[in-house]
């Protein structure tokens, strides 16, 4: 069964490309140009939302250098205890919503702290499934269409993260201890 999927993730994108290639030819629709005119759609959209990634990673940087998840973490330990979720895990639940490689790198420290099978581990893989990088597919997104007011896309988002993150818990509570 491996063999058979590595062979079809070798295969799977050229066939994929000469299947629209085809369709192009059999319906006689100028592939290649169209094939630029997204390209050059998309190298404009990436000018656009350039300030809005600058920005969400400067802001997951500062948090992390300030000591202000540190200060967070030391507030929040007594609640964290008693639902039995392991301290490492606030920078994650934090971070979440900012960046996508901020997240990751937060689960690799606790994956690398804690090991691979501990509850840490599993808490911290469950969050970061069950959550999304609010503000960073709101900036973007948002930011490449032109929409300047979407606080409350934000708010739904936010409450979604933490909704996910109550659950995340939960669920580990349930499943893992």
């Amino acid at each position: 069964m491996i063999d058979f999927l590595n062979t079809l993730s070798i295969y799977i994108l050229p066939v994929i490309i000469t299947i629209i290639l085809c369709w192009a030819l059999y319906k006689k629709s100028p592939a290649y140009e169209s094939f630029v005119e997204g390209a050059k759609e998309g190298f404009t959209i990436a000018v656009k939302i350039i300030p809005y990634l600058i920005a969400i990673m400067v802001c997951t940087s500062m948090l992390r250098a300030s000591g202000a998840m540190e200060i967070l973490q030391n507030f929040l330990k007594p609640v964290l205890n008693y639902f039995h979720v392991p301290a490492e895990t606030t920078i994650l639940m934090v971070t979440r919503s900012l960046s996508g490689s901020a997240t990751l790198g937060v689960l690799s420290d606790i994956i690398n702290q804690t090991g691979v099978n501990s509850y840490a581990t599993k808490l911290a893989a469950v969050i970061t499934g069950s959550s999304e990088t609010t503000f960073y597919v709101a900036s973007v997104y948002f930011g490449a269409v032109g929409i300047k007011k979407f606080r409350h896309a934000l708010l739904a988002g936010i409450l979604a993260d933490i909704v996910g993150i109550i659950a995340a818990i939960w669920i580990c509570t349930i499943f893992f201890l």
